[in-house]
């Protein structure tokens, strides 16, 4: 009877084919209507700017907002939609200042272009500067041409410039900055200044000493360019606290910035609403670790923050189908199939022999395929509910061709999907409470994962010991 039941299987393969080609289309039409229905928003000009040569803002101010953007790392596509979120995100709130974005000579050209045509950014490129610090024990790749940022003190043609990191959301006007010294920066952390917003006071002079630094190996302690900063101005921790001048004057010398222009997400998840007393709040950082950036959709409801990034996005950017978006969505098509239909078949053949001949189930390079080209700075609203239409079409299809118990394959899925009503629920009273309900929920879903796993090992332990003697000693 067993092997009659496996006879059967092999001889009907229809079914699963048809399962999997389903699953393939619905997801490519989900994704593609998704980014139809964002796009128009790419369409809105920023507010409050004006055609010139170079883009929609005209770059005649004495101040500048700069940001930087560089090549060789694995996220260069989602620090640049960062980047431009953030720039757009100031010129929504009139900020009166040039925009302007440090770019190396190797950033794509259609970058540059959007840049300076969709956004009215200034484009500076620049040769990248050479890292002495790259043999050092403790350096992290990923930092090789953090250095780039000393390019800021090159623009002389300003009289103040704030340097900005890609992963800060702006709440409000922050143009009181430029009223402060040659060199200001933030103390998240009680020692160390970030370096992820600062202002200078470009100088050539200044520019040509850094470069020197570089040359003779300055310490540094993570050879980075906050580890570089630090370095170069060693007292910022004993120097005046920033405020404005009432006059509109500009002061010398160095100064400390308050809490509020650096305010560090984690912070947020404490409380889970905002408490820093001390200068506006005006600027929110996100210093963690690169996969839970806020523009990434898994982000969220991880993190709850990340959720007005993706607003920000919205309500500037948008989610366009450009060049660059719709060559990611072209290759994950393309992977997709690639993984699909080769898991597909070696479903459907179900011998163990089979599975020896073909090593995996899933070619391994198909499946980073897929990760790495999946859009992965899409709305979470867009990304979980793809994610769960998949994860859940093939463990179904799984469960089906292995004769798996459908309600154990599935129980994952139901405790992960539960996991994030959990954490999205919005009426939490602070981060504490909201904690502990998520460990509550891992408490309770424990019993029943154990259970499920149990079950579907059991399961495939008895298929097999059903199995033909001539499918065992293949």
């Amino acid at each position: 009877m067993a092997n009659g039941s496996w006879a059967r299987r092999r001889e009907q393969p229809g079914d699963f084919v048809r399962t999997f080609v389903a699953v393939v289309v619905l997801l490519q039409l989900s994704l593609h209507a998704a980014a139809e229905l964002q796009a128009p928003a790419a369409k809105e000009p920023p507010s409050a700017t004006v055609e010139v040569e170079e883009g929609k803002r005209s770059h005649h101010h004495r101040h500048a907002y700069a940001a930087m953007i560089y090549m060789g790392t694995p996220r260069d596509y989602e620090f640049y939609v960062a980047t431009r979120v953030m720039l757009r995100s100031l010129a929504k709130l009139n900020a009166a200042a040039d925009l302007l974005v440090i770019a190396s000579a190797d950033v794509p050209t259609a970058w540059q272009r959007a840049l300076k045509e969709e956004d009215g950014v200034k484009v500076v490129v620049v040769e990248n500067l050479r890292n002495p610090y790259e043999q050092q024990r403790n350096f992290n790749q990923r930092f090789r041409l953090t250095l780039n940022k000393l390019y800021a003190w090159s623009l002389v043609e300003y009289e103040r410039v704030v340097m900005l990191d890609a992963d800060n959301i702006f709440l409000q006007s922050t143009d009181e900055l430029f009223g402060c010294g040659e060199f200001c920066a933030v103390f998240i952390n009680p020692c160390i200044f970030h370096t992820g917003l600062f202002v200078l006071k470009p100088s050539a002079e200044v520019f040509k000493d850094m470069l020197h630094e570089l040359e003779t190996g300055r310490r540094n302690r993570d050879g980075a360019d906050q580890g570089f900063l630090v370095s170069y101005f060693p007292d910022l921790l004993d120097r005046t606290m920033f405020h404005p001048p009432g006059n509109g004057s500009k002061l010398e010398g160095t100064y400390r910035l308050p809490m509020g222009y650096q305010m560090d997400a984690s912070y947020y998840y404490l409380k889970l609403r905002w408490r820093v007393p001390c200068g506006p709040n005006s600027v929110i950082t996100f210093p963690s670790a690169p996969l839970l950036k806020p523009w990434y959709w898994w982000s969220w409801p991880v993190l709850p923050l990340g959720l007005l990034w993706h607003e920000q996005r919205r309500s500037s950017l948008g989610h366009p189908v450009h060049s660059d978006h719709g060559h990611h969505q072209a290759r994950t098509g393309e992977s997709v199939e690639a993984v699909l239909q080769p898991a597909a078949g070696e479903m459907l053949r179900l011998s163990p022999c089979c599975h020896q001949r073909s090593g995996r189930l899933v070619p391994p390079g198909g499946l980073h395929g897929a990760l790495a080209a999946h859009p992965r700075t899409v709305h979470p609203l867009v990304g979980w509910p793809l994610y769960l239409l998949g994860s859940s079409t093939l463990a179904s299809v799984a469960a089906g061709a292995f004769l798996l118990p459908p309600l154990a394959v599935l129980t994952p899925w139901m405790a992960i999907a539960g996991s994030l009503a959990v954490m999205a629920w919005p009426w939490y009273s602070d981060g504490i409470v909201r904690a502990l309900a998520v460990f509550g929920y891992a408490f309770c879903c424990a019993p029943f994962l154990w259970v499920s796993a149990t079950k579907v090992m059991g399961s495939l332990r008895r298929d097999a010991s059903q199995l033909p003697e001539s499918v065992k000693l293949c």
